[in-house]
């Protein structure tokens, strides 16, 4: 690409409504521009990007024997009403309608889809096992779109979908694609981690998440690395150290005037936090129920909600909390309620506890397992750093962040039993087809990357992701000498398939190697004053400083630097 003629542009200055390092990069250096909010365009520099990752995609996608095809994004609201999945992903799909009033939507997931498709093909166990996959955008209606391409409205990814006949089949046919997916980020330079993650409105047997590691990442990561272990937060088990006190004291009630939260109402009392439990009420679907949790740990919804297999949970209103424990907010406490009690696990082990009397101004002391009656018990907190490792309690785990780049689910009969996908078995028995679904974002991973390779000059593409390898710098374009050299070199890398800009615009030198710090080219040369002695400057961009090389060197020299720059 020669500058001077082409599409080129880039910002001084940083972006102000971009919350993140890679969307501020991202659009500074000209490679997508925001559209609305959660919405880009890629950009010619950043659809070259693009493409580059979604190559070395499909090229692990292909060695897997996966066939690609490609489903439609408008897609009938009645493929989610079949699978029951239009109220589980529910104000998340952009809904509209035909000219006919027929609901569409457009695709969140393609699932329901895939599965219609393989209908077409299954009959018997004789069609199976195969794999299909697709590059498709996929329209999500986030609440809060943030940090550039990491959460957005708009996204590319590619999906794939196994079929197989049993169980032990769909383990052999998620390995496979597991192993690829890690190919793929391999290629990409990415520092991941693979965690246990939380089905979420996939459903299924298993979830497996790869997480670029990155402070901005949305998602805790909880780690163990002597025990290996790794885990999303969300389904991290907690495992607890229990202290029986002895103590049984009979339950007292205290006038705790305007002591609402664990702070006021410890300090008001003088005991320690670990000695307060918390009542929660949260509306889950239709109902209220209290969750009683301790004062030292935080409720992991994702956990609750499964529990207690709810469709939506939230945080009860102020009203809704005064309705249910006649009390004023904050004075929320397990005996004498109404309402179903959710306990967690730890609190189930605890007696001689505070808690909130469900009467203003009063709190409960004392309060031991006999005094109230839970629903169910289960683990409904999150994990803290320094908590026992759920794999191994001989060690303790510590927290990461890292942003979700790829998922694989074992989905087995869910899909299947939904859309009616079932085979004729060697018995002649009718039986669901096992699935597993995989997705990679592609912008996210683009975003990613950024995120692990920049500096205070710009991005720093790894080579084989860069849109560009190497940048040819004609200082003088006024100077035909500088010209012609410049223009035969960059004809001798293009026909060698290397990928190669030549800046060959009216500005300033400083303009221009800034530039090329900003957009991240791993390769600079110099055209200018020293090809008077048959020499230019190369300069990695990781380098402080450039070196004066032979011009009859230079292709030598390049090709030996992109070589070990792939590895």
């Amino acid at each position: 690409m020669k500058l001077k003629s082409s599409f080129f542009y880039t910002l001084r200055e940083d972006v102000k409504d971009e919350d993140s390092t890679s969307g501020n990069l991202l659009v500074r250096a000209g490679y997508v521009k925001k559209m609305s909010s959660g919405v880009y365009a890629f950009m010619p520099l950043g659809y070259r990007v693009l493409e580059k990752i979604r190559a070395i995609v499909k090229d692990e996608m292909d060695q897997t024997d996966a066939q690609e095809l490609l489903m439609p994004a408008l897609i009938s609201e009645e493929v989610y009403i079949a699978s029951g999945r239009k109220d589980i992903i529910g104000s998340s799909m952009f809904s509209l309608k035909d000219r006919n009033d027929r609901p569409f939507v457009l695709g969140p997931t393609h699932e329901e889809l895939f599965a219609q498709a393989a209908k077409m093909k299954i009959q018997s166990y004789k069609d199976l096992p195969f794999n299909l996959y697709q590059f498709q955008d996929k329209f999500r209606d986030e609440p809060r779109p943030r940090y550039g391409l990491i959460r957005v409205r708009e996204f590319i990814m590619k999906d794939a979908y196994s079929f197989d006949k049993d169980l032990e089949g769909l383990d052999l046919s998620y390995q496979k694609m597991f192993n690829a997916y890690k190919n793929s980020f391999d290629r990409m330079g990415l520092d991941y981690q693979i965690v246990s993650a939380d089905t979420g409105i996939m459903g299924g047997l298993l979830s497996e998440e790869f997480q670029a590691l990155a402070p901005l990442g949305e998602d805790i990561l909880v780690i163990a690395k002597e025990a290996n272990y790794a885990s999303n937060l969300e389904v991290a088990e907690v495992i607890h150290r229990y202290e029986d006190t002895g103590v049984r004291l009979p339950r007292t009630k205290v006038h705790t005037p305007q002591a609402r939260t664990i702070e006021e109402v410890t300090e008001f009392l003088e005991q320690p936090i670990e000695k307060f439990i918390k009542t929660l009420i949260y509306r889950a679907d239709e109902r209220l129920v209290a969750v009683c949790v301790s004062g030292l740990r935080e409720v992991n919804e994702v956990k609750l909600q499964k529990l207690l297999n709810a469709l939506t949970i939230e945080l009860a209103s102020a009203e809704e909390v005064i309705q249910a424990t006649h009390a004023a907010v904050g004075f929320a406490g397990p005996v004498g309620l109404s309402v179903d009690i959710i306990m967690d696990q730890e609190v189930s082990e605890l007696n001689d506890f505070i808690v909130g009397a469900n009467e203003t101004d009063y709190h409960f002391v004392h309060v031991n397992q006999h005094d109230f009656k839970p629903t169910l018990i289960g683990d409904i907190v999150n994990i803290q750093e320094g908590d026992l490792c759920p794999a191994d309690p001989r060690y303790t785990v510590s927290f990461t962040r890292g942003i979700e780049i790829g998922n694989t689910f074992k989905l087995g009969d869910k899909y299947s039993k939904a859309m009616d996908l079932f085979y004729m078995d060697e018995n002649n028995q009718l039986v669901p087809v096992m699935m597993g679904s995989y997705g990679i974002g592609i912008g996210r991973c683009l975003a990613a990357i950024v995120e692990q390779n920049n500096d205070d000059n710009g991005i720093d593409w790894p080579v084989n992701i860069a849109p560009y390898q190497v940048a040819i710098i004609v200082i003088n374009t006024k100077d035909d000498t500088q010209s012609k050299a410049a223009n035969t070199l960059y004809e001798q890398l293009s026909s060698r398939g290397i990928d190669v800009i030549l800046d060959n615009r009216d500005q300033r030198p400083g303009v221009k190697f800034k530039d090329m710090d900003l957009i991240g080219i791993p390769y600079r040369i110099t055209v200018g004053k020293a090809l008077a002695d048959n020499n230019v400057e190369f300069k990695a961009r990781k380098d402080e400083q450039a070196q004066l090389i032979a011009l009859d060197s230079i292709l030598e020299v390049l090709t030996q630097e992109l070589t070990k720059g792939s590895r």
